[in-house]
């Protein structure tokens, strides 16, 4: 079945997520039991995934053949408890790196 999370927003509103229900407890009863309330609003669980694509892509720009383009790609997961959070695929974390430099040229 799924579940839903309610995530707070700073603003006073609420967004909803689907997440994975957890392992081992099995939700009975009324619609309402189905929601799991968030501790966090969005955007503090978003300030530590924000944080983390800043300080990857600051190296990236710190290389001496700057690249032209960096495109860090990666999934947003979201838990109740510990809010947003880098998604894993298989059990590694996931980041997808691009660099593109349009003038081949070394210096």
């Amino acid at each position: 079945m799924t579940e839903l999370m309610r995530i707070p927003l700073e603003d006073g509103g609420e967004v909803l997520v689907e997440v994975e229900p957890q392992p081992g407890l099995a939700r009975v009863g009324r619609a309402a039991d189905m929601f799991q309330d968030a501790t966090q609003t969005l955007e503090q669980g978003l300030a530590r995934v924000r944080d983390t694509a800043t300080t990857a892509l600051t190296q990236f720009l710190a290389m001496p053949h700057r690249p032209d383009e960096v495109e860090l790609k990666f999934g947003v997961r979201f838990d109740a408890q510990a809010g947003a959070f880098i998604a894993r695929t298989g059990l590694q974390g996931h980041f997808e790196v691009k660099l593109k430099w349009h003038n081949a040229e070394t210096p």
